[in-house]
Order: C-alpha cells, then structure tokens, then sequence
C-alpha cells in the first residue's frame, strides 16, 4: 500500500508539472470614476449603466469574458452620456494599465487584475434647434424638446416617438422618420436636432387572421375581438380587441400585430397569435374565527367548456363548522359566463345557487335562478341587469314562512384598485338595486346596498384605507321581508370584534331579527416591515336600524384590533385579532385568519 501512494502521487506531481497549475482567475478591484465629483447625479447613473459593474456584481472573473465587456462598456458608457446631454466626453478603460480599445481582439490579457474607468463628461450641450416635421393639427412635443433645454438624447427619442404616436392616432399606422440631421457644435455647446417624419397614407382596418393552437373557434375569437374592419385604423381599438380577448381569461397570451405591409385601399390585416390556457382549474380557501369557526369553500372551473370562450364555474362551502353562529350553512352553486353575446363589450350569464343556513335568528333553505347580461362600460366600469327568480323556505321570529319572490338587480362596479388580492392604492366602488316582487302575494319593494372602499400611500412602507357599506330595504315591514334580505352587523365582515351578527333588532321575549338600514364604517392603516410581513391597526363601527333609510334611531357598535399579513402569490394570509369598543353586543377578544385582505 505504501508503494502504491508514493506511485500516486508521483503520477499527480508530474502531471501538474506537464500540465502546469489550473488558471487562478480574479478581479481584484473595479473603479468607476467621473471627472467632475461634484455631478453625483452623472457618476450615480455612470455606475449603474456600466456593464463591467455589472458583471462584477455577478461574479464574472474570466479574463476573455471581462474583455469583451470592457470592449462593449465604451458603447453603453457613452449612451449614458448622450442621454443627459453630453456630446464631448471622453471616457477610458483601463486594464491592468492598458487602454481596452487598444489591446487587439486576438491578444486578449490572460489574466485581469485591476480595470479603472474613467470618463471625462466635458460640457453639457443644449438643443439649439429642435424641429419635427410635419405635424397632426394639435400636436404638442414634449417640452423636453424645445431650444434651449439641455440636449438629451432621450429627449430626442421621446419627441419623435410622441410624433410616431400623433401620426398613428390620426390613423396613419405606418408613419416612420424618414430623415434626421443632429448636428453637434461643440464650441458653442449647442445639439441642432431635425426630424422628419413620413406620415404614409390612412390605413384602415383590414382582417383579423387568428394564428396559434387554440380551441375556441375562431369565428368566436373573431366576434370576441371585435376589431373594427373597414374603419379607420387607431391603436386604441387595436388595444382594446387585444384587451377583449384577455378579458376572456381563456388565453394564456394574446398578441395582435399589424402587417408589415398594405393592401389594397390601403387595409392593413392584423394577426393575432393566441395561447390558450389550461381549460380546467380548482381552487379551494379556508377562513378561521374562534366565533363564527371555520368556513371552507372550494370551486372547480372550465375556461372553455363549448368551445366558444364560454366559462363554467361550480363552487361550495360549508362554514360555522366549530363555531356559535347557530348552526352550519351550506351553498351551492353553478355559473355560466359567455363573452360577446350582445356585442362586443358584452357577457351573458346565467346562474343557480342553493342554500341552507342555520343562523341564530333564522332557519332558511333557499334557491335562486337568474339569467342576466353584464356591459363593460370602460376598462375600469361595468354593470349587471338581470332577471332572478327566488324562492325561501324560512322560519324565524315571525314563524315559518315561505316567499316567492321575482327581482331584476342592477349592478355597478367600479374598479380602479391597483391589485385586487392586495391594493394599495386606487378605489373601489360597488352598488346593487334589487328591486323585487312577491308571486304569491308578497309584498313588493327594494334592496339597495353599496360597498365603498379608497386606498391611499402614505410614503413608501405605509398605506391607509377606507371602506363606507350601505344596506337599505324599503316597501315591505320586517315580518314582510324575507330574512335573508335584512341587514346584521358584527363579524369579519363588517365589525371585527363584535360577535357575528351579534347587532340585530330585538323583537322583545327573546326574538330578534336583521334590520332594514344598515350602515359600516372601517379603517385600516398597514404598515410595511418587511417584503412579506405588514401590520395593521384597524377599527371598524356597524349600525342597524328598523327604518328603511337610516335616521339615527337605531344602534351602533364598534371594535378595533391589530392584524398581521404575510404575503403570498395568491394573497395575504391575514390574522386579525380584534375586542369589543363601543356598543353592548360582545365582550371578549375575536380572532380572524383568512387569505386576502379584509377589504
């Protein structure tokens, strides 16, 4: 054994002496310097533009790869210069000593030690003049772009791309620069800039040719789409096709591009490539509260179930499991969407729900049908009108009763949030006027409820939010209206702290029941304290009262709390702990955990 290792490992030295020692790579140090320190502004941009510190910030040691980034950092260094308005600099990279520019491709250093740059900025130039032409009437270049400003380059692109945008809202879809003069007078510090611009003729709107796997048919996708063939070309309908198709959530991408060239009468055809997404998905959620217990829901859904864009949704869930609530309540439910029904901007659905709830104050088992169309107004805006049939087999304070009751609900909603799992900023705003119809000699009346919320940041860790909720029901007395369409408050959906529907209106002997006003208020201030952890304080207040519009005769309570949120892709994960603050409802302290924010 002993001869065996000496043999080894005289193997090994001679080896490494045929050989020679492997390649010790290292980029010691890395200087990036500009010649006036007092434009920390420049330097700070220098920095972050350079390629070499890039690559040092990513580990990069080898010699021929560092080369080549030094050959390629005069080209982005000088970018940077341009693009703040410097037309004169002079910039050096030093490697080991050695200009970079100067070091042959083919004599690339075998090893790099130090690289020092330096850049020489010289005098910032300004436009002397600044011209694109020709013009749409009423067009304005951005005043970036005007004699006498300081002469960046990027004033320069966003200028003629502001021209390109003109040209193109005019219907002129192939307007291009066809010339530009840039003229650099370095003694006087002066950049002449003058572009011109070839409009091309107005462009109309050609067909929509569908290219991609997908299983919709295309006759849909084309219906979907509803691009304005014949008409005068805009991008904003060629955006809002593409934003139509997205809206489906059928498609997983989807892209329109104009043709290269026109044809006859000057159409242009656009082509959209379309992805389709997986046509099946289920989901499932979990909230927990040491009151109202647990609540489980889950729903499977089907993106394309006919071929058409058509969307089948069955959804469930069963809570007060463990909880004080009365009992358990179970729904069912199933809904079908179909886009473009009556129109491009147009959804047509249809939908069924079954319920039995077991509530402290009420027993009812209840289903409703309903058919309705849904208008997309604007990106931000759109309403429901719907036909709703319903029919409730209840008991409660006023005995055992049953309504069959016909309504048309209107919906409207206004959504300008800037995320819908977690907003921090933006607003929120839906209402519902439900008026209805008894067919069996109920009395008529109407349901009106409003859910407002506003979303403010305050600095950068901090974000403020709001929400105002209104509940209303007018024409019939309490013991003419159906339970489920009177108003409770107290619980995480309303005031946390309070027992869930803890606040009602008594009846007297023990039997209570919901009010026919209702009114919430909630605050939330979440702060920041990590990536993924926030705190929140928060205090919410509910009313209740027998009228049918509020009038200050009934009765509020309150509570507040501190929360925590962990973020995750599908949403916060939200803890709130909560106690009674007003009112005479509850005592004690509440715990809510859900996924989501609270509103």
């Amino acid at each position: 054994m002993l001869i065996r290792s000496v043999l080894t490992s005289c193997a090994a030295l001679c080896a490494t002496l045929w050989i020679g020692p492997p390649p010790a790579y290292a980029l010691d140090s890395l200087s990036i310097s500009l010649s006036d320190p007092e434009n920390k502004a420049l330097q700070a941009q220098l920095r972050a533009g350079s390629l070499l510190r890039i690559a040092k910030d990513e580990g990069v040691s080898d010699p021929q790869d560092l080369f080549s980034t030094a050959q390629s950092d005069y080209q982005r260094l000088l970018e940077t210069l341009y693009a703040n308005g410097y037309y004169s600099g002079v910039i050096s990279i030093r490697i080991d000593g050695r200009e970079a520019a100067t070091i042959p491709p083919l004599d690339a250093p075998d090893s790099i030690s130090n690289i020092t740059v330096t850049v020489d900025a010289g005098k910032p130039f300004r436009f002397g003049r600044a011209e694109i032409t020709p013009l749409p009437p009423e067009t304005t270049l951005p005043e970036s772009f005007q004699t006498g400003e300081p002469a960046r380059s990027t004033a320069v692109i966003g200028a003629v791309e502001t021209a390109i945008d003109a040209w193109r809202l005019a219907g002129h879809a192939k307007a291009r620069p066809s010339r530009q003069n840039l003229l650099a007078d370095h003694r006087a510090k002066r950049l002449d800039a003058r572009i011109d611009i070839a409009p091309g003729p107005a462009v109309t709107f050609g067909k929509l040719v569908v290219t991609g796997e997908t299983k919709v048919r295309e006759k849909r996708i084309l219906r979907i789409a509803g691009l304005p063939t014949g008409q005068r070309f805009t991008p904003l309908a060629l955006g809002k096709a593409a934003a139509r198709l997205r809206r489906t959530g059928t498609f997983r991408s989807v892209s329109l591009t104009e043709a290269d060239s026109l044809g006859p009468d000057n159409k242009m055809d656009i082509t959209a490539q379309v992805v389709d997404e997986k046509p099946r998905r289920f989901g499932a959620g979990a909230e927990l509260s040491n009151y109202e217990g647990i609540a489980l829901s889950g729903f499977w859904l089907h993106r394309n179930i006919l071929g058409g864009a058509e969307r089948l949704t069955l959804d469930g869930e069963v809570s007060g499991i463990g909880g004080n609530t009365g009992g358990l309540d179970y729904s069912l439910g199933a809904r079908f969407e179909r886009p473009a029904s009556f129109g491009v901007d147009t959804k047509l659905f249809a939908y069924v729900t079954l319920e039995s709830l077991d509530e402290k104050t009420y027993r009812a088992d209840q289903a409703t049908m309903a058919v309705g169309a849904t208008k997309i107004f604007t990106d931000h805006l759109e309403g429901d009108l719907e036909l709703a049939f319903s029919y409730f087999d209840t008991d409660d304070a006023f005995g055992a009763r049953t309504f069959s009751l016909f309504s048309t609900p209107f919906v409207l909603r206004w959504d300008h949030r800037d995320d819908i799992l977690n907003p921090t900023k933006g607003h929120y705003v839906r209402s519902r006027l439900t008026p209805f119809a008894g067919l069996s000699g109920e009395a008529a009346g109407l349901q009106s409820t409003l859910d407002a919320r506003i979303y403010r940041p305050i600095g950068d860790r901090l974000v403020a939010a709001g929400r105002l909720q209104l509940g209303s029901v007018a024409g019939p007395n309490l013991s003419q209206t159906a339970p489920d369409f009177l108003f409770y408050s107290g619980g995480g959906g309303t005031v946390r702290g309070q027992p869930y529907q803890s606040l009602r209106v008594d009846l007297g002997g023990g039997n209570f029941t919901g009010g026919r006003s209702f009114v919430g208020l909630s605050t939330e201030l979440r702060a920041k304290v990590s990536n993924a952890i926030s705190l929140v304080g928060f205090a919410d207040a509910g009313y209740i009262g027998i009228e049918d519009f509020y009038d200050g005769t009934g009765n509020w309570h309150s509570g507040a709390g501190l929360g925590l949120r962990y973020d995750t892709p599908v949403g916060p994960i939200r803890l709130d702990v909560a106690g009674p603050v007003g009112g005479n409802t509850g005592n004690g302290i509440q715990i809510y955990i859900g996924i989501g924010q609270a509103f």
